[in-house]
């Protein structure tokens, strides 16, 4: 559905998107993630045809988007990361204003209005002004708005920024029935949690380059260790060599801070009972014992060498 071209843009001598490609296909939601800085935004702005390339090409269905005045453009939905929204406005006169910018009037607008107020579950607060409500309910209405003229990309710009949780999870409820719907999600995002729960696949970007584009257990073999086992030794450092125990099938790393011992291991199911079962035999019984799976924060920092904020 869309794809991206080695696409380049400069401010100057700044670099900002340097051969940036992926692809999303029909009903998959594609998390874009980075540092600030990293061209995350830059990158959207040119998909959705705001800014134009130094190079590079956008591609929807095959085809080239070309120019402010390609039809193809209405295929693509924005939720910029900026409330786009008139407070003095009630949310279906915001809505009724957006509609118009889609070339929507009568029956046709009325069905679309309806249908995403009925989406974000705004259809009870339709003629209350936008002043008045959450940042929540702004976001929500905020998506409403990109959803009127029924496109088929959509390009979500950090949607749920200082929201509360209840709006966060509402939220991602309306993504997922879009998605159900065949919608091509791009989502950029801050929260790692987010798009562990949402996206089929991440593209990592950093210093306006892609480092890593895959899914989630694809990134997650990019690690030297992907499953830990913390073990609290019985009588703490008591001389236990780690050669023989890396030596073991299955375990990758092991290492003894103090009395607990942490062990890298390629499967926890298999390699866990062979491990404890281990120390047992030789002598050094353990108390207590936690597994670790890496997350994508861990992946990011491993790649990147810096937090999501970082810029």
């Amino acid at each position: 559905m869309l794809e991206v071209r080695a696409l380049k843009k400069c401010y100057g001598n700044v670099v900002a998107v340097d051969g940036v490609s992926l692809r999303a296909g029909v009903g998959e939601n594609i998390g874009l993630l980075g540092p600030n800085g990293a061209g995350k935004t830059t990158t959207v702005s040119i998909i959705a045809g705001l800014l134009r390339p130094d190079s590079g090409v956008v591609t929807i269905e095959g085809r080239p988007l070309a120019g402010d005045a390609d039809p193809v453009k209405r295929q693509i939905g924005l939720v910029p990361q900026d409330l786009a929204l008139f407070d003095e406005l009630p949310a279906m006169a915001n809505l009724q204003l957006f509609a118009a910018l889609y070339d929507l009037d009568g029956a046709p607008a009325r069905r679309a209005i309806g249908e995403a107020l009925d989406l974000v579950g705004l259809s009870d607060r339709a003629r209350d002004k936008v002043r008045d409500f959450s940042g929540g309910m702004k976001r929500r209405l905020n998506l409403a708005a990109a959803l009127l003229h029924d496109p088929r990309i959509l390009l979500l710009d950090e949607p749920t920024v200082g929201v509360d949780p209840q709006s966060r999870n509402a939220i991602f409820d309306n993504l997922e029935t879009l998605k159900q719907r065949g919608k091509t999600l791009l989502y950029t995002t801050h929260y790692m949690e987010e798009a562990e729960r949402l996206c089929d696949r991440v593209v990592i970007i950093d210093h306006g380059k892609v480092i890593a584009d895959d899914t989630l257990p694809g990134l997650y073999r990019l690690l030297p260790v992907t499953n830990l086992l913390a073990i609290e030794l019985e009588n703490g450092d008591d001389g236990l060599l780690l050669e023989p125990l890396q030596s073991l099938p299955g375990v990758r790393s092991a290492e003894r801070r103090g009395g607990t011992l942490r062990v890298g291991v390629r499967d926890l199911a298999a390699e866990t009972p062979r491990v404890l079962q281990w120390l047992v035999d030789q002598g050094h019984p353990y108390r207590h014992v936690v597994s670790e799976r890496a997350d994508l924060e861990t992946v990011f920092l491993n790649l990147t060498g810096r937090s999501l904020r970082d810029a």
